[in-house]
């Protein structure tokens, strides 16, 4: 029997606050692979959650149409690799703020974001060296 909602993607589940974006962006650590940038605070916790944003330049992307695309695909990409993060930090009492940016001028393909945000969240997941707020 399949677990419902095991690769789900709820509101919950977003970065959405303001005060917890700035925070990311001002002293998160920062991983990259290829044209993906993830921002990332750890923090330890009593009910261990992970949280998620994306984004994209509109410097290089001007249509609104070719940003939500890429959006769509790296929240795709992390929705269906999340899994081995969260038992991460429900196994270290801690709290994930994440945020997917994509730094290329290029549109990508699903396979190349998919491959990238395996490699970062490969990165993470298997990190000892993080500093615990």
């Amino acid at each position: 029997m399949q677990q419902k909602g095991i690769y789900s993607f709820s509101k919950s589940s977003r970065l959405k606050s303001r005060k917890k974006l700035q925070q990311v962006f001002s002293t998160g650590r920062r991983l990259y692979s290829g044209n993906v940038k993830l921002l990332y605070l750890k923090e330890s916790a009593e009910n261990p959650a992970v949280h998620c944003g994306v984004g994209t330049s509109s410097r290089h992307f001007r249509k609104a149409v070719d940003r939500n695309r890429i959006k769509r695909l790296l929240r795709e990409a992390y929705r269906q690799q999340q899994q081995p993060l969260k038992e991460r930090a429900a196994q270290t009492n801690s709290s994930y703020s994440l945020f997917f940016l994509f730094t290329g001028k290029e549109l990508p393909l699903y396979n190349d974001i998919y491959r990238q945000v395996g490699r970062i969240l490969e990165k993470l997941t298997n990190s000892t060296h993080e500093v615990v707020l």
